[in-house]
């Protein structure tokens, strides 16, 4: 659980990157329309929920560190109590709630957030604001500049506008000890989720089925719903890297490929084994199999800080190509194709990917044009795979099979720990699991 107190500390480690005399104005999600007049499940704006930890729409943070303050200060704007709303949508904490609740200066109501904007901005030399990123907020913070122009001599108006992201985005790259906790409560939930969908696996059963098994684990463990659109594609559909019709049956004797995270606390975690729906690998599909096994195996084995995620990519595909070359998928020498990329037709994708409140988390992989070396409390997945279409030339026992391999890596000062170890992925260990 992360606590009141590491909410306020990175709101003060926000201010504390800003010039003196600066507004940091950090919009909510609103409700989006589902059909006519019903929405969405809401999913909070990463980065207020980052800074808050709130969970309604329509609010707002204000943070200032103008030279009239004696230290960070700060106010919300959330919806108002309302007994009629409340008995049709649900309970609101309101402005007085929220005064304590958030270790606030001040706190408003959603109707007075024009004028709130109007008072705030007053004075204040910069502003950050992320364009781009919620537009009804956006909208009433131009308006303000606008009321503010238009009366120069009543408004000391701000002078400069710019994004708050690349302070966030760097702040977010780094996981606290509640943080990691999070995510590694997300990821067991999840990795109890893919062993109860290789268990229920038969042939005959659907790929919807399979989802389902999924979302009712994470559902039940405490996760209100996925991280991102579930994954199931069996057969040929596990070459088709974002797959989520989920709607085919599956056949006996195919590969299933169950990509699946749950978001818990807002924080995702992103798990993808490859399995014979019988419990039985082929001996073509685990030569494919083992090859992309190899390659993840030797990618997590390099991490650690000062290692790149570029690095690790380069010995995962080697492997990949080596393996390729020795199924008569590719022909040439190793250095040739991995100079020509000849492989990238069958492996599409990057090693791997940042994880935190989104499932492709924010943070720069390059720093002044250089790979990022990996630091301790950086979270990512290594995910090689290896995608035969059967309308690909390849020899006619691998066409058709789809393999890709996923787990949640923590760079510790030591090295990196998998969180995601608990779901089998060696061809043994999953072919024990399915048979008992």
């Amino acid at each position: 659980m992360i606590t009141q107190q590491e909410f306020t500390s990175r709101q003060d480690r926000l201010l504390a990157q800003c010039p003196e005399n600066s507004v940091c104005i950090i919009p909510s999600a609103n409700l989006v329309t589902r059909s006519r007049d019903t929405e969405y499940k809401f999913r909070q704006n990463s980065y207020f929920w980052y800074l808050t930890g709130f969970s309604e729409p329509n609010s707002v943070l204000l943070l200032s560190n103008h030279s009239r303050y004696p230290s960070s200060y700060r106010a919300m704007v959330c919806q108002a109590k309302d007994k009629h709303e409340e008995v049709w949508h649900g309970r609101r904490l309101g402005a007085q709630q929220a005064l304590i609740q958030f270790n606030l200066d001040e706190a408003y109501e959603s109707d007075q957030l024009a004028t709130v904007l109007d008072e705030w901005l007053d004075g204040h030399d910069h502003v950050f604001f992320a364009l781009g990123e919620e537009d009804w907020a956006e909208q009433q913070l131009m308006a303000s500049l606008g009321r503010l122009r238009s009366n120069p001599r009543k408004y000391a108006v701000p002078t400069h506008l710019s994004d708050p992201r690349p302070f966030l985005d760097e702040m977010r790259l780094f996981k606290s000890a509640a943080e990691i906790a999070t995510m590694k409560a997300a990821a067991k939930m999840t990795s109890e989720a893919h062993c109860r969908a290789m268990k229920f696996a038969h042939a005959g059963c659907y790929e919807y089925q399979l989802a389902a098994e999924i979302h009712h684990q994470i559902a039940m463990a405490g996760a209100h719903y996925p991280a991102y659109g579930t994954i199931v594609g069996s057969g040929e559909n596990a070459c088709i890297l974002h797959y989520t019709e989920n709607a085919d049956p599956v056949d006996d004797g195919t590969l299933v490929l169950i990509d699946a995270g749950a978001e818990y606390q807002g924080y995702a975690a992103d798990i993808t084994r490859t399995f014979p729906v019988n419990g039985k690998f082929t001996d073509a599909q685990a030569q494919v199999y083992e090859i992309v096994l190899r390659a993840q195996e030797a990618a997590i084995a390099m991490l650690k800080p000062g290692v790149t995620l570029a690095q690790a990519n380069d010995v995962s595909s080697r492997i990949l190509v080596e393996g390729l070359i020795e199924l008569q998928i590719l022909n040439g020498t190793v250095a040739d194709n991995l100079e020509n990329q000849a492989y990238r037709a069958f492996y599409m994708h990057g090693l791997g990917h940042y994880l935190g409140l989104d499932v492709h988390d924010v943070g720069a992989y390059k720093l002044e044009g250089e790979d990022r070396p990996l630091k301790p409390g950086m979270v990512l997945t290594i995910e090689p795979g290896l995608y035969l279409p059967a309308h690909t030339s390849v020899p006619e026992i691998y066409r058709g099979i789809g393999v890709r391999i996923e787990d949640n890596i923590v760079i510790t000062a030591e090295g990196a720990e998998v969180i995601t170890a608990d779901v089998p992925k060696t061809i043994a260990a999953i072919e024990d699991l399915m048979r008992k």
